[in-house]
């Protein structure tokens, strides 16, 4: 029985060896490596010792058989996710630049990831959340309609909504996209969104109203903020407390923000303080960024444990 239960794209990224290297020249990849926010998250939920499920799709392929493989091996119940017959698995494809951005080249929309209803979720007595990917939402307006579908199915059950928009300003002009959002927003107890995101969904034009105008929701308990490489700021209603970083020799950085959700919402479970769940996290998503690949790092709770007890944070 799942205590975390994650809906939403399953894919393969193919990504350029290293930095400056634009899609449209001819030049190596690596990779497969499976992908896929939800999926970078709920196999790190399984990796902190959490019992963990994902609903999502893969086509009945190379791909999919390797995406499945590398969830099953870390604990991942995969028994909610669809094996289409006629869709293949999802991939992206990836570069990087030196200046920190990335750019992508997404088959998603008419691939297995969205080809995916609403499970059944009576079985699911001991779930505690259920998180939500924005990444998902867009991809397929069917697709939405049934996490949402899921996420009140999910509510039914007692469980709490954790939110991570993942959001670009381009998605907000998409009235459908934008109310998707609004929805899962709405029904948040757990809000995870970096300061863009946040600015974009309260429609504020400053941090502190921002925050405040997410505070407005009394559904609302916790707001983790977070700023990458400047570490976070995790709000609840009593106050903040801010979190840096740990010092790494970065490969990728790739699912950080996805490991910080997973180790985050973990310490939860555990009756950390929001302090210390977010030391967890941050841990998290700095043991991904010293692995190439978005799945790759070396994620347990001995290596967490390690890293919070002989790091400093910065």
């Amino acid at each position: 029985m799942a205590e975390v239960l994650c809906m939403g794209d399953i894919l393969v990224e193919i990504m350029r060896p290293k930095e400056d290297i634009p899609l449209n020249r001819e030049d190596y990849f690596r990779g497969p490596f499976p992908s896929g926010a939800p999926a970078i998250f709920i196999d790190t939920v399984a990796k902190m010792g959490h019992s963990a499920a994902i609903i999502g799709g893969v086509g009945q392929d190379d791909f999919g058989d390797y995406i499945v493989q590398r969830l099953e091996k870390d604990h991942v119940d995969c028994g909610y996710i669809h094996h289409s017959r006629k869709l293949s698995t999802g991939c992206a494809f990836v570069t990087y630049f030196a200046d920190g951005s990335r750019k992508f080249i997404f088959h998603m929309g008419n691939s297995a990831a969205v080809e995916v209803d609403a499970p059944d979720l009576s079985d699911m007595n001991c779930l505690k959340f259920f998180h939500v990917m924005g990444t998902a939402l867009p991809d397929n307006r069917r697709f939405a309609g049934e996490i949402i579908k899921t996420m009140h199915a999910a509510l039914a059950k007692g469980a709490k909504v954790s939110f991570d928009p993942n959001i670009r300003p381009e998605l907000m002009r998409d009235p459908e996209v934008y109310d998707s959002i609004r929805e899962v927003t709405d029904n948040a107890s757990v809000l995870m969104p970096g300061r863009e995101e946040l600015m974009l969904i309260t429609g504020e034009k400053n941090l502190e109203d921002a925050v405040r105008k997410s505070f407005d929701n009394p559904v609302l308990e916790i707001l983790a903020l977070k700023s990458g490489s400047r570490g976070s700021v995790i709000y609840d209603r009593r106050g903040s407390t801010e979190v840096g970083t740990y010092p790494v020799k970065v490969l990728d950085t790739t699912g950080a923000g996805d490991c910080f959700d997973a180790a985050f919402l973990c310490g939860l479970l555990e009756g950390k303080t929001l302090k210390a769940a977010a030391e967890m996290a941050t841990a998290a998503a700095s043991l991904n960024c010293a692995a190439f690949g978005p799945m790759e790092g070396r994620i347990s709770p001995e290596a967490v444990g390690k890293m919070i007890a002989e790091s400093r944070l910065v």
